[in-house]
């Protein structure tokens, strides 16, 4: 029952980032910044004490992780651009187009064989995204040229889930050689150098409460929430896990409906509803 519990955990504590994005109004690039160097030095100094760095052959997986570092860090900028810039649940839904995207690029890049069940999802998830849209291709075209918002973050947290697709498959190769926790520590420590140049240059004014915030989300978000999430995984199918990172999509639309006063509209409930079920029917199969 614990493990269970660790991978609950870590889903409520990371659907929590669309409220803390939308209350404090911090940049994205200084949230991840600090956020990912906070994490990185953590779990460095865990793992140099329990020697967990050992053993790795850097030179041969450089360009997993190279890669790991650079779409984690497109992944995470996009998605909480698109909380910031439309509806939590816009943002969330959207972003759980990934399962579908794994499904669609595993028999590019990794050979697998595409199902009639896999191709059957992303046509749903597909109707379900554009219902959520409410506009026909023509008039999408115009939102984003007038810069509407709600189309671009709708679409910013659809990118966000093209390429948490691709750290999946990259995390499938790197798996069999590197623990998970090293893989966070990476991840982290890989985003922080890239977004090094843009915090030199556009330091935020940092006020006790902006330092507070980034020392909590560093910590809990960035650390606990990923730890607690790699420990249940030690005793819960691949399956289960992923059925249970539904709750995180629930929990993101519940909190801003609480603190922010979000209502959700019938288009994002239905198109939602058909992207979380088009990822369900992924995962099982």
């Amino acid at each position: 029952m614990r493990p269970y519990l660790y991978i609950i955990a870590s889903m409520f504590i990371w659907s929590s980032w669309g409220v803390i994005l939308k209350i404090t109004g911090i940049p994205v690039h200084t949230v991840i910044f600090f956020s990912s160097l906070v994490s990185a030095t953590a779990l460095g100094i865990f793992l140099l004490k329990k020697k967990g760095l050992s053993g790795f052959s850097y030179k041969k997986w450089a360009v997993s992780l190279i890669g790991l570092g650079l779409v984690s860090l497109l992944n995470t900028y996009a998605f909480f651009y698109a909380y910031q810039t439309t509806s939590i649940a816009n943002a969330v839904l959207t972003h759980y187009t990934a399962p579908v995207f794994v499904a669609f690029l595993a028999p590019l890049f990794l050979g697998e064989k595409l199902t009639l069940r896999a191709a059957f999802s992303v046509a749903i998830a597909t109707a379900g995204l554009w219902i959520m849209i409410g506009a026909s291709p023509a008039e999408l075209y115009a939102l984003m040229i007038t810069g509407d918002n709600n189309t671009i973050g709708i679409l910013a947290g659809l990118f966000s889930g093209l390429a948490y697709a691709f750290i999946i498959l990259i995390l499938r190769k790197l798996a069999q050689a590197l623990n998970p926790l090293a893989t966070i520590f990476f991840q982290n420590s890989l985003i922080t150098l890239f977004l090094i140049p843009m915090a030199l240059k556009s330091p935020p004014g940092m006020g006790a409460e902006i330092v507070l915030t980034l020392l909590i989300t560093g910590l809990l978000h960035s650390t606990l929430a990923p730890f607690l999430y790699v420990s249940g995984m030690k005793h819960v199918t691949a399956n289960n896990t992923a059925i249970l990172g539904y709750f995180e999509p629930v929990c993101s639309i519940t909190l801003g409906f609480l603190m922010l006063g979000e209502a959700v509209g019938m288009n994002t409930l239905l198109g939602g509803a058909m992207i979380l079920f088009s990822g369900y029917l992924t995962i099982r199969s």
